[in-house]
C-alpha cells in the first residue's frame, strides 16, 4: 500500500509539472516606427503589446504558449516596411510558430507589407492605419483596432459643421496616401453638410515651414481649418497660422494626436481639437493598469498604448476561441469574435473592419489632450 501511495504521489507531480510546463514560445511581431521622427508612435504600440504579453504570460501563457513580442522597425519607410514582411515571411517559411504582426502604423507601410503578408498563414491586426481600402483589397488576413478614414471624416466634419458651425472649412493634407485619402473624404463630408470648402492644400510629409501656406489660408477666408497628417506637421502649422493671427478653429486629425503636437507648438497649441481613434489612456484604463504599464515599459503610456494593448488582446481572444494558433483559424475565429477590451467590445465585419468604429475628439486644454466628444 505504501508503494502505490508512493508512485500515486509521484505520478500526480509529474502530471502537475507537466501542466506547468509551457509548451513553448509563440511569437507576435510588432511592426512600427521604432526610429526616426515617428519613433514615439511606434513605440508606445511596442508598449501596449508588451504589457498585454506580460499579463498573458503571468496568468499561464496562451493555449500553453509563453508569448514572445520581436518588434521590428519600419522606419515609416514603405521600402523598409517591405523588407520587415519578408524578415517575417522567412521566419514563417523556417517553422517559427508566430501568433501574428501588430502593424503596421501608418497606412503606406500597411499597403506595402501586405503584398507579403497576405500571402503567409498568418494574422495581421494594424493597431492604427486607417486607409479605406485597405479591408477593401480582398485580403483574409487583414484587421483594425481603429476606425477607418471614411468614419473619421465622417465624424470630423460633423464636428466642424455642426458642432462648430462652421461654413466654411479649410481642408490641408500631407502628401502621403493618408493624407491624400483623408483630405478626400473630409471634403467630400464637408459639402455633402452643406457648408464649403474654401480651399484644399497639400504639405510635405515632415514639412515644418508654412509662410506661404497661411497666406493662401488666410485669402481663402475660412471659418475653421482641418488638418490631414501627422504630428511631425501639424504644430509647425499650428504655430504658423496663430503667429500670423489665423485662430480660427483648427482641428487635426488622428496622426496628429500625440503629445508631441502639444510639445512642439511652442505654446500654440492651446484650443486646437485633434481626432482620435482611442481614448487617453488616463480616459480608458485606471491606475492600476498605468503603472503596470510603466513596470514593464519604464515610461508612461502614450495615445497608442492603447491600441497595441487592445491589439494583442483580439489576437489572444481569438486564439482561445479557436483553440489554435493556426493564422487561418484565427482570422475565421475573429470574424466571429466578440472580445471585450479596454475601449468597449470590438467585433468585425467579414472585410477586417470593425462592426462599431469609434472616433473621439479632444481638445488641448491647459497643456493636455482633453476628451470633448
Amino acid at each position: 500500500m505504501r508503494q502505490v501511495t508512493a508512485w500515486l504521489l509521484a505520478l500526480s507531480l509529474l502530471l502537475a509539472g507537466c501542466a506547468s510546463r509551457p509548451r513553448g514560445e509563440v511569437v507576435v511581431y510588432v511592426a512600427a516606427p521604432l526610429s526616426g521622427f515617428q519613433a514615439n508612435g511606434g513605440q508606445t504600440v511596442v508598449g501596449g503589446v508588451r504589457l498585454a504579453a506580460e499579463e498573458i504570460n503571468r496568468a499561464g501563457g496562451l493555449l500553453g504558449y509563453r508569448i514572445k513580442v520581436v518588434a521590428l522597425d519600419d522606419e515609416s519607410n514603405s521600402q523598409v516596411a517591405v523588407q520587415v514582411a519578408e524578415q517575417i515571411r522567412q521566419a514563417v517559411a523556417g517553422g517559427e510558430r508566430v501568433l501574428g504582426v501588430i502593424g503596421h502604423y501608418n497606412s503606406g507601410q500597411t499597403l506595402a507589407a501586405m503584398e507579403v503578408y497576405k500571402n503567409l498563414p498568418i494574422v495581421v491586426v494594424t493597431p492604427t492605419a486607417s486607409e479605406v481600402s485597405l479591408t477593401q483589397r480582398g485580403y483574409r488576413n487583414f484587421f483594425r483596432v481603429n476606425a477607418n478614414d471614411a468614419v473619421q471624416a465622417r465624424v470630423d466634419a460633423a464636428f466642424l459643421v455642426q458642432k462648430l458651425g462652421a461654413r466654411r472649412v479649410a481642408v490641408i493634407h500631407n502628401d502621403t496616401e493618408y493624407g491624400v485619402g483623408l483630405g478626400k473624404l473630409i471634403a467630400e463630408e464637408i459639402a455633402r453638410l452643406g457648408a464649403q470648402v474654401a480651399i484644399i492644400l497639400q504639405v510635405a510629409e515632415g514639412q515644418s515651414q508654412y509662410a506661404s501656406e497661411v497666406e493662401r489660408i488666410r485669402a481663402a477666408n475660412p471659418d475653421a481649418i482641418f488638418y490631414a497628417g501627422y504630428e511631425i506637421e501639424a504644430p509647425y502649422l499650428r504655430a504658423a497660422l496663430v503667429r500670423a493671427g489665423v485662430t480660427v478653429p483648427m482641428l487635426a486629425s488622428d496622426g496628429a494626436f500625440l503629445s508631441a503636437t502639444i510639445d512642439e507648438s511652442e505654446g500654440t497649441a492651446e484650443g486646437m481639437y485633434v481626432s482620435s481613434f482611442a481614448p487617453s489612456p488616463a480616459a480608458a484604463v485606471d491606475e492600476k493598469w498605468i503603472k503596470a504599464y510603466q513596470a514593464v515599459e519604464y515610461r508612461n503610456p502614450d495615445t497608442y498604448s492603447i491600441n497595441g494593448y487592445v491589439a494583442l488582446t483580439v489576437l489572444a481572444e481569438a486564439a482561445r476561441s479557436a483553440k489554435s494558433v493556426d493564422g487561418p483559424r484565427l482570422a475565421d475565429a475573429l470574424r466571429a469574435l466578440r472580445a471585450d477590451t479596454v475601449i468597449g467590445p470590438i467585433s468585425y465585419d467579414e472585410n477586417g473592419d470593425l462592426r462599431d468604429p469609434k472616433v473621439f475628439i479632444f481638445q488641448v486644454q491647459k497643456g493636455t489632450f482633453v476628451q470633448v466628444q
